[in-house]
């Protein structure tokens, strides 16, 4: 089960706005999920997380941290990124890992 995500990129800023995105998304399905936005230097300060999802501009870092870390490591798609899509990037989340 998914109740923590995590998203990171260069600085936390933008994966903020898309935070809010999808926490609309996950309280219109009725789940109970925490969903934070933190810059990639501090994704090892959120190790209790069930998933990292990682903001396009740091994408090259998936394998690495994909080793380094318990828990699965994604990409978020670049146009559900760019448009903002919360709804999308949480049920790609969810499609993921089950």
């Amino acid at each position: 089960m998914v109740n923590k995500i995590l998203l990171a990129c260069a600085g936390g800023f933008s994966t903020s706005m898309l935070v809010q995105k999808m926490q609309e998304a996950a309280k219109n399905k009725g789940m109970d999920v925490e969903i934070l936005a933190v810059a990639e230097e501090n994704i090892n300060d959120h190790l209790d997380s069930n998933v990292l999802l990682l903001g396009p501009q740091i994408g090259h870092r998936e394998e690495d941290l994909s080793n380094e870390l318990s828990f699965p490591v994604f990409v978020i798609d670049s146009m559900d990124y760019g448009t903002m899509n919360g709804e999308a990037v949480l049920n790609f989340v969810l499609d993921k890992v089950k």
